[in-house]
């Protein structure tokens, strides 16, 4: 078979990963137990946790409307200088950050049709990348990926967190179109937000494919529609 599409981008929370119970509890607990560790002294954790959800919801908040991304990285920043925590010389605001999100990743799974899917696409000579919107730090969203053993099917990575805009701003699309070097026409976006991925990547003449695995109701219509990823090998050309 000939795959109908000369690259795909792709989304990566519920896309190619299933991100479990995601909670900021235990990961800025963590981080409180390194920080004592190097011997610094520490606020109350529940009034620096209050704080801390305050600050980073009104964010993602913003973020839906102005379409620029919520960092956790200035979150974390900001309460370490709000809390007057003395933590320069001592550590850095990277080493946190890894702390943080290495909880964070505990509960990740890469969906368990991905890496055959990944790997016949890669055997048909079909370019990928992922174009994701995230909170977290570029570094680690690469540290992530690395730890996934996904990174060698992919010839880039666009992350929000790094780029003026999060999905589904044109601007983002545009620079995966741009890596691609290709028009927007050849290349199949694959997502699980009708509103973020499909919706979107439209605007900018991608095709899309929605991936939906609970089986829900669309108000926006993808060119395909996906229960799982293996369904992207069943995919033939649709015509505009």
């Amino acid at each position: 078979m000939e795959f109908p599409f000369r690259a795909i981008g792709f989304d990566w929370a519920h896309t190619l990963v299933d991100l479990g119970e995601e909670g900021d509890r235990l990961p800025l607990q963590k981080v409180f137990a390194y920080l004592k560790q190097k011997q610094i002294a520490l606020p109350d954790f529940e009034v620096c946790l209050k704080k801390s959800r305050e600050l980073f919801r009104s964010m993602i908040t913003l973020s839906r409307t102005t379409h620029m991304e919520a960092r956790y990285e200035e979150v974390l920043q900001y309460l370490l200088f709000y809390f007057k925590i003395p933590w320069k010389g001592k550590v850095s605001l990277d080493e946190l950050l890894q702390v943080y999100y290495r909880e964070v990743y505990q509960e990740r799974e890469v969906f368990p049709e991905v890496n055959n899917v990944l790997q016949q696409l890669s055997q048909w000579d079909t370019r990928m990348g992922i174009i994701s919107n995230t909170t977290n730090p570029v570094f680690m969203k690469e540290l992530e990926l690395e730890d996934s053993g996904l990174k060698k099917y992919f010839d880039f990575t666009i992350y929000s967190s790094g780029v003026p805009f999060r999905k589904p701003h044109p601007s983002i699309f545009q620079l995966a179109i741009s890596h691609f070097q290709l028009e927007p026409c050849e290349i199949l976006f694959v997502g699980d937000s009708l509103s973020a991925d499909i919706k979107g990547a439209q605007e900018v003449g991608m095709k899309t494919a929605w991936i939906n695995r609970k089986n829900e109701q669309a108000d926006i219509i993808p060119d395909y529609e996906l229960t799982s990823l293996e369904d992207l090998l069943r995919i033939h050309w649709v015509e505009a």
